[in-house]
């Protein structure tokens, strides 16, 4: 993390906006081909539990493809949950538990216009000061994050595109964990939160405990 977080908002900008992105090395843009499914669902183990996402491709769809190629590729295993702020969100997609940031895709087109809302419980893609450079990072938000929505204070805002429907309660323990500020990262948690693999469910499951 390159940036310091003085306000709240300052955090929107300096732990959602900035993760690394800079140097990464682009992937091939030949990676797996989206999924056609219009709300597919991807299941992602972790060693606090599983979370189950449903996501929105009509919506969101150059988001969800982009995510989905990610978790196609099994990019995802072994990456970490490198910023965790109770009240706020959770963040991952771009570290090991070595804290060293991985290849990504090219960047993705901000679609923060689509109406979906940062309510607690969704997943939106992180991203640094440009609203167009999103690649594999996202976060959970973990309440209502009104100010993150279109327009925003920076006049985008930042791109839901899809919401936790199984596994709140993994969501929950998550946030909870003992933190720390670990050289660029702040808000780490003390003990490694790790993604055991991310995967498409070929059958998919009901929601559960979603408003």
């Amino acid at each position: 993390m390159h940036q310091t977080q003085p306000s709240l908002f300052g955090r929107v900008s300096a732990l959602l906006a900035g993760l690394a992105l800079s140097g990464a090395v682009a992937l091939s843009a030949n990676a797996a081909a989206a999924e056609p499914a219009a709300q597919p669902q991807v299941q992602i183990k972790t060693t606090m539990g599983d979370i189950v996402v449903e996501l929105d491709r009509e919506k969101a769809p150059k988001s969800v493809d982009n995510f989905l190629a990610y978790v196609k590729s099994g990019y995802y295993k072994g990456t970490i949950f490198h910023r965790v702020i109770d009240g706020f969100m959770i963040q991952g997609g771009g570290y090991d538990e070595k804290l060293k940031s991985k290849p990504t895709r090219k960047n993705v087109p901000s679609e923060s216009q689509n109406g979906l809302s940062n309510d607690a419980y969704t997943i939106a893609m992180a991203r640094m000061d440009d609203p167009n450079s999103a690649n594999s990072q996202f976060f959970i938000n973990v309440a209502d994050n009104q100010a993150l929505n279109f327009p925003g204070r920076d006049g985008v805002g930042y791109t839901v595109f899809g919401k936790v429907i199984d596994g709140r309660e993994t969501v929950d323990k998550i946030k909870g964990v003992l933190v720390d500020d670990k050289g660029m990262f702040q808000n780490i948690p003390v003990t490694p939160i790790i993604v055991k693999s991310a995967t498409i469910l070929k059958t998919p499951i009901q929601p559960k405990n979603v408003e």
